[in-house]
């Protein structure tokens, strides 16, 4: 490969792409941009240099690492790389110069981010994926969307201020701004960074922007959105937290509590939106526990979650497209006139699932038999029963209600081709990851073969009895629980309504006091007002009456003193700076 062609991070070719896209009216050649970046910025990254810093700058003093590849970035990069390839062909259907243009610069500062090496270019990119995935939410074009936008950018811009505050403060007490594992009890900026980390993996009670802002996006900045800020959250912990004990248990808790949500949400996107905590609280788990095999496990799972989660949200967008609505409560029977989009979407539910055969099955259970080579114990078994609550919640729910519920008389074209096309791409390399490898060149040693840790994962072995068992024995019990529940009425209704989160407790009480404050300024804002006037005045006066012309200063004897005493302190000031210089 070229020497210039080398030191190009694929995700400067994304950002320029978008930027080209923003100022090209032509949909055709948008699209060709669109499709060719991540093409290209693949056959960059394949052709590249593992274990070399191809491309760093030195800027105010700091050294700046722009572009290096190795085992860690490596599969994030491809993962955010053809996320981004399969959201430009999920476009192809529409015209949108705003989706089209932020797609590409949110994807590629997701991508660039992963492959800097200090903290300061994190942080530019960090910022960026902000900036740009903003521009999805708002297209909307609702009030809704526009309140979730600004909150949603609030909270990752904060995010991107804890980062580069926890990195001057390394920097001062070290003098090294480099991405390297970090202690959390080691300096006051590590916590910064933590924090910062987990606003963007959505930690519990710092999630709600997901929820809020997920579900309100347009059909295609949902694909977009769910595959880069959480996972690129996921790997810097990888890259600078790993084994950090809090984490497993900070982890627990996201694999939990979005079960009992999802279980009672009407709008099937914002179910999805919960199953990304799920997901991730996985990935934070297996972080924490560290090691070569939790390592391995939590950028294994990370990759085919970028996929399967895009793939749900795909045939979820495909749905609103078709029938203006994602709620279960009015849908149903789909399956009669969008087969095809039925049967991705499966693909996907088995996926996440985790059921043989298919991408989780190979990836979740590493982080799995991570915990348990620990001997967590209460650990694992809380990660059994949220492995049980997600193939509930997505494997189960989304796919029933959405296509086979009650017939919602609904009856609709299937979805656009481009559409169908990225589904099916998205499904194929769900397939291809989770078969075992029997299956000669197609199965999911080619995944782990990109893990950190390739000779752990080279002797690890998926397709034992113990596993399979245990997963069947999962779904078994999951299905059994939602049709005994179904039967006898107990399985919550899908029906309109909010469900309330955890921010409703701070979000109530802002808008309390905003309120209060509004009632407050209304009474006694004139009044107020008059007497800030008056004081303002009377100041002034004062002020007026003591140093103007006709003041008191500049009347009678008084004057001729302070003009003598002036000169004799000019006269002390110039002998001190003589004296000062000589």
């Amino acid at each position: 490969m070229n020497t210039i062609l080398a030191s190009i991070n694929p995700g400067f070719i994304l950002i320029l792409a978008g930027l080209i896209v923003a100022a090209v009216p032509v949909v055709r050649v948008r699209q060709i941009i669109a499709i060719a970046a991540p093409l290209f910025g693949i056959w960059l990254l394949t052709g590249a240099d593992q274990g070399l810093i191809l491309s760093s700058t030195s800027l105010f003093g700091l050294d700046l690492i722009l572009y290096r590849v190795d085992n860690y970035n490596f599969i994030f990069g491809l993962a955010f790389l053809i996320a981004a390839l399969l959201n430009a062909i999920y476009a192809l259907h529409q015209d949108s110069i705003v989706e089209d243009s932020s797609a590409l610069i949110y994807g590629g500062a997701a991508i660039a981010a992963v492959f800097t090496g200090d903290l300061i270019t994190l942080f530019v990119f960090w910022e960026l994926t902000a900036v740009s995935s903003v521009f999805l939410i708002l297209k909307t074009g609702t009030r809704a969307s526009y309140g979730a936008a600004m909150r949603y950018l609030t909270v990752q811009v904060l995010s991107g201020v804890l980062l580069l505050y926890g990195a001057v403060m390394l920097h001062q007490a070290t003098g090294d701004i480099s991405i390297r594992n970090l202690a959390l009890g080691s300096s006051p900026g590590a916590w910064f960074i933590f924090v910062a980390f987990g606003l963007k993996a959505a930690f519990p009670l710092l999630h709600n922007w997901l929820q809020d802002a997920y579900p309100k996006a347009t059909i295609v900045g949902a694909v977009a959105l769910s595959a880069f800020t959480t996972k690129l959250a996921v790997y810097a912990l990888i890259r600078v937290f790993p084994g950090e004990s809090s984490l497993i248990w900070i982890g627990v808790i996201m694999t939990l509590f979005p079960i009992f949500f999802a279980v009672i949400e009407n709008d099937l996107r914002r179910v999805l939106s919960y199953s990304i905590n799920n997901q991730v609280g996985f990935m934070v788990v297996g972080v924490g526990v560290g090691g070569s095999l939790g390592i391995n496990g939590a950028a294994a799972h990370a990759f085919a979650d970028v996929i399967f989660k895009g793939l749900l949200f795909m045939s979820m967008g495909a749905v609103l497209y078709r029938t203006g609505t994602t709620k279960a409560s009015e849908l149903g029977g789909l399956y009669k006139s969008m087969p095809w989009t039925t049967l991705f979407c499966l693909i996907g539910a088995a996926s996440i699932s985790a059921l043989p055969f298919f991408s989780a099955f190979v990836t979740k259970s590493m982080i799995i038999s991570a915990v348990s080579a620990e001997h967590l114990i209460l650990v694992w078994i809380a990660l059994l029963f949220a492995s049980a609550g997600v193939l509930e919640h997505a494997g189960i729910k989304i796919p029933y209600f959405a296509f086979f519920a009650h017939d919602s008389g609904k009856r609709v074209k299937e979805a656009p081709f481009n559409m169908l096309v990225a589904m099916g791409i998205a499904a194929f390399i769900c397939i291809a990851i989770g078969l075992p490898a029997v299956v000669p060149g197609l199965n999911y040693h080619w995944l782990y073969n990109m893990l950190p840790y390739p000779d752990v994962a080279s002797s690890y072995k998926p397709y034992e009895i113990g596993h399979i068992l245990t997963q069947m024995q999962l779904v078994m019990l999951a299905v059994f629980a939602f049709i005994f529940l179904q039967r006898v009425g107990v399985y919550p209704p899908e029906k309109k309504g909010v469900i309330l989160d955890t921010d409703w407790a701070y979000r109530k009480a802002g808008y309390g006091l905003v309120r209060w404050a509004g009632d407050v300024w209304i009474k006694a804002g004139p009044a107020l007002t008059t007497v800030w006037r008056g004081l303002v005045a009377q100041t002034y006066q004062r002020i007026e009456a003591a140093f103007s012309p006709q003041g008191l200063l500049s009347r009678g004897p008084l004057t001729g003193s302070m003009a003598i005493w002036t000169a004799i302190l000019l006269g002390i000031v110039l002998l001190l700076s003589f004296l000062a210089v000589g």
